[in-house]
């Protein structure tokens, strides 16, 4: 049987390729979206779209990863042209009512948050869907399987369709032309018991094809999985050599950072990847999140 066409729209995030994907597949009737992105990209998305000749209005369905700003804040918008969207159930109350996601996002972003991630809609509650874990979605003739996926959220979900799974952020950050991996530890559910768990979940599926948001689609996903455990399993080394001397947030933003960019130094990644990456994964934001799994997980009394 052939694969059905799945097609990359590069949603420019911040003027720059590479940062954030929606994945577009056509079903017939149905058009299909697997990421909203943020609400600041609106204008690429509807770009991307026009090029297959669509609208907006054309999307049927909305296959939503999870609840982050860069993956769910345009799903409000796609809704309201009349599109059904599909979450996690742990982030559903989010998207009915993201007035605590959009405060603890204004936290940490302060007067950026207009710029980087625009307007964030809710979802009325008839255009959303809450599938439990291996729950099949049916849309015309293709199905979708949601693999619940914890580690970078609790509320994560990988989709796997056909050949494809459609890692959202448990399956690492990857940028098209290097076979180099980062993993995106954020803040506030950072769990690398459970991030570990669900790479080994994800190995017991069959894909040929792994999709991360950020960015692009790849045929070694077995790689990508693996290359997943080893960054989870050196930070962890790393937080052990770290945090005995019990450094201020800002202090370890900066360790890592550090850390990060030696890393690009050594792979010699071009200034205009190391940029791509910066945006897709900012090492200070993995920084927050270790801090908080130390505090919160690891040294929890």
């Amino acid at each position: 049987m052939a694969k059905t066409r799945v097609i990359t729209l590069d949603l420019n995030f911040q003027g720059r390729p590479y940062a954030i994907a929606s994945y577009l597949i056509r079903a017939g009737v149905g058009v299909i979206l697997i990421e909203s992105g943020p609400g600041s990209t609106r204008a690429a998305l509807e770009a991307g779209l026009a090029k297959e000749g669509l609208s907006p209005r054309d999307v049927t369905h909305v296959l939503l990863t999870h609840i982050h700003l860069d993956h769910a804040g345009a799903a409000g918008w796609l809704a309201r042209q009349g599109a059904q969207v599909y979450v996690h159930p742990v982030g559903a109350p989010h998207m009915l009512n993201p007035d605590k996601l959009i405060a603890s996002a204004a936290r940490i972003y302060g007067d950026r948050m207009e710029t980087l991630w625009g307007e964030f809609l809710p979802v009325p509650e008839d255009k959303l869907h809450i599938p439990q874990d291996t729950e099949e979605i049916a849309i015309g003739n293709l199905k979708f399987v949601p693999v619940n996926t914890p580690g970078h959220a609790e509320h994560h979900y990988a989709y796997l369709f056909e050949d494809v799974c459609f890692s959202g952020d448990v399956g690492g950050v990857r940028i098209p032309g290097y076979q180099y991996l980062r993993v995106p530890m954020v803040p506030p559910e950072l769990h690398l018991e459970r991030w570990h768990e669900s790479m080994r979940r994800l190995r017991r599926e069959k894909f040929a094809r792994l999709a991360p948001t950020h960015f692009g689609i790849y045929d070694d996903p077995e790689w990508q999985l693996r290359e997943v455990d080893k960054a989870l399993d050196d930070a962890a080394r790393w937080m052990e050599e770290v945090m005995p001397a019990d450094p201020s947030i800002d202090e370890l933003r900066q360790l890592f950072t550090e850390k990060t960019m030696a890393e690009n130094e050594t792979l010699g990644l071009s200034e205009e990847v190391v940029n791509a990456y910066q945006l897709a994964n900012p090492p200070g934001m993995s920084a927050d999140g270790l801090m908080r799994y130390w505090k919160k997980v690891r040294n929890a009394v």
